[in-house]
Order: C-alpha cells, then sequence, then structure tokens
C-alpha cells in the first residue's frame, strides 16, 4: 500500500495520478480535503491536456491511515514535518520507506531523526499544482519527479513511470534541492503580486526583484561550496542575468520558461489567499540561515521574508515598481 502524507495539492495530485494507474493508495490529510474528496473524488489535469478522474478515493484524517503503508510520500508542509515524523513512527512497520516531497532542503534531515527504523529518502517536486476546488488538481508546469538514488525504491519505479510520474534518480539530491529552492525564491515574489505565474514573470520589475534574490542566493553558495545542479537549458549562475533583460529580449531568449499554464500560481499564493502561514522560513528563510551559518547577510531574502509575514496578517499586492523598490532599499 502507498500512502500520501499530508494530502494537499501536491500530495492529492501525484497520489491521485498513482491511484488512477491502477496503484492501491491512501491519503491521509485534513477534514477538509477528506470531505471535499468524498463529495467530488478526484481530478487530475496537467498542462499537456492530462484529464483523469479517481471515483473511489481511500482517505483518512488520523495518522492511523498509514499502518501498514509500505511505501509512504511525505507531502506536508515544511513546518509539519517533526510532527508528521512522531504521527508515522507510531503506526509504521521498520524498514518502510518513506520519501519526502517538500519544499526546502532539510525535511529529510527531520524525518530521519524521527523515523529511525524506516528508510527515508529525500525528493523534490518540480512542478507546480493549483487546486481549482472540487476535487481538481492541475500540473501547470513541466518536470518529472525528483529523489535521490536508494535502492528501496527499485520496486516502485515502474508504478511511477505508469502513472505518468516518472522518477529521476540522483546520486545527491542536494544540489538538485538547491537549484529548485533557487526556483522557488519567486514564491514570494508571486505572492506578493498577486498574479498569475507567466503574468508576473512577463514583467521585467518583477524579474528583476527574482534575480536579486537569487544573486544573494548564489553568491552564499558558492561561498560554502555547494553548486546548484542545472534544472533548465542554462546553467542556474546565468539566470538572473536572463532575468534582467527587458522584456522583449526576454521573450526571445528564455521563452520556454513562459510556457506556463495561464492559471498557474505558487502555493504561497494560496496560502496568502486562504489565511494560512506560508513555508517562507524554508525557502527564503533557509537562505538567511545559510548566510548566517557563514558569518554573512542575505538582505534582499531576508526582506521578503518579513514582507511575506507581513502578508500573512495584512493582504496587500505589489507592483514590480513597488517591489523593486522596497527591495533596493536594502540591497
Amino acid at each position: 500500500m502507498i500512502v500520501v502524507y499530508g494530502a494537499g495539492s501536491i500530495g492529492c495530485y501525484v497520489g491521485g495520478r498513482l491511484a488512477a494507474a491502477g496503484l492501491p493508495v491512501t491519503f491521509v490529510g485534513r477534514a477538509r480535503a477528506a470531505a471535499e474528496v468524498a463529495e467530488h473524488g478526484l481530478r487530475l489535469t496537467d498542462y499537456l491536456g492530462a484529464d483523469l478522474r479517481v471515483a473511489d478515493v481511500r482517505f483518512s484524517t488520523t495518522p492511523q491511515g498509514a499502518a501498514g503503508a509500505e511505501l509512504v510520500l511525505v507531502t506536508v508542509k515544511s513546518a509539519g514535518t517533526e510532527q508528521a515524523a512522531a504521527e508515522l513512527a507510531g503506526v509504521l512497520r521498520p524498514g518502510a520507506v518513506v520519501v519526502s516531497f517538500q519544499n526546502g532542503v532539510r525535511n529529510a534531515d527531520v524525518l530521519r531523526a524521527g523515523l529511525p527504523e524506516q528508510i527515508v529518502v529525500p525528493g523534490m517536486v518540480p512542478f507546480n499544482v493549483v487546486s481549482r476546488g472540487g476535487g481538481v488538481f492541475h500540473q501547470g508546469t513541466e518536470g518529472a519527479l525528483d529523489v535521490q538514488r536508494d535502492a528501496a525504491l527499485a520496486p516502485y519505479v515502474d508504478a511511477f513511470e505508469r502513472a505518468g510520474l516518472p522518477l529521476t534518480q540522483h546520486e545527491e539530491l542536494l544540489p538538485v534541492q538547491w537549484a529548485k529552492l533557487l526556483l522557488n525564491l519567486n514564491n514570494p515574489i508571486n505572492a506578493l503580486s498577486n498574479l498569475p505565474l507567466r503574468e508576473e514573470l512577463s514583467q521585467r520589475a518583477y524579474r528583476r526583484c527574482l534575480a536579486a534574490a537569487q544573486s544573494e542566493t548564489l553568491g552564499l553558495l558558492d561561498a560554502a561550496g555547494v553548486r546548484p545542479a542545472r534544472l533548465l537549458a542554462l546553467p542556474m549562475q546565468r539566470l538572473p542575468s536572463v532575468l534582467r533583460l527587458p522584456d522583449f529580449v526576454f521573450r526571445r531568449v528564455a521563452g520556454a520558461m513562459l510556457a506556463i499554464d495561464p492559471l498557474a500560481r505558487t502555493s504561497m499564493w494560496e496560502d496568502l489567499e486562504a489565511g494560512r502561514p506560508t513555508e517562507i522560513d524554508y525557502l527564503n528563510g533557509e537562505v538567511v540561515r545559510l548566510a548566517d551559518s557563514l558569518g554573512r547577510s542575505a538582505p534582499v531574502n531576508g526582506r521578503l521574508v518579513e514582507l511575506i509575514r507581513a502578508g500573512e496578517v495584512s493582504r496587500r499586492s505589489w507592483s514590480g515598481a513597488e517591489l523593486l523598490a522596497e527591495l533596493r532599499l536594502v540591497m
């Protein structure tokens, strides 16, 4: 049995694709999600035109739903990782495989500390999923699932392939996680813009905000001896320069970056809209922690953390010019 632990947008989409392929999947999540799925089932769509439905969904609202699981996909928000580990420790059998499909770079370590008798594998979901309500979850950007290579995953590789979610295995996932985090530095910018991703990234002022956050992070990673993996057609180190290009040049040079579903938004935007705490501490906040560990500062990312925390209390939309001016005050 496969269990998705933390069935939000990512969990419902990934688990739903597996269930649509005929695999035995149990979802564990909040009562709100359980009620939505019970009423509507699951419908999984993507930017390539996929349209899959799962009518008979097994959904539990308690940790006991994970009992007997052979494979657990942890998709809770990063702030809930320690609690998830404690809950799973009480129900999982020794040797169960646990994959962290979460944002950030430290969740697998937290899970390992809390699940010493299980096999914990770092993973990453590179694509964006939007909840459209009524049990509909839409993949708006491209990408396969990334995991660190582990022999314990061998029995499941074909199943993920059949589900249309092939596992890309890496000898070391940390460079991939940092590369994804560099892209996710756009999450607060998108949330503050209150615009769909494609519309936001089409505007140079917002891209310059992202370029500033990425440049700051790349300098810190270089000082730490971490070289981010290449996730795009160009090396991550060149991305800030491309983002700063005028709009008409950017469209010609990096038009593929705008090949995004027009409705796609970030999970941080969804959290602010719903009045939920965001994962800012595990994205831009992770850059601030890295800077602290090196005895350096990360003022751009630090200011974005502050703006999102303020947005969690009082929602405000920022134009690209306003946000860039705000960040320039600390550059």
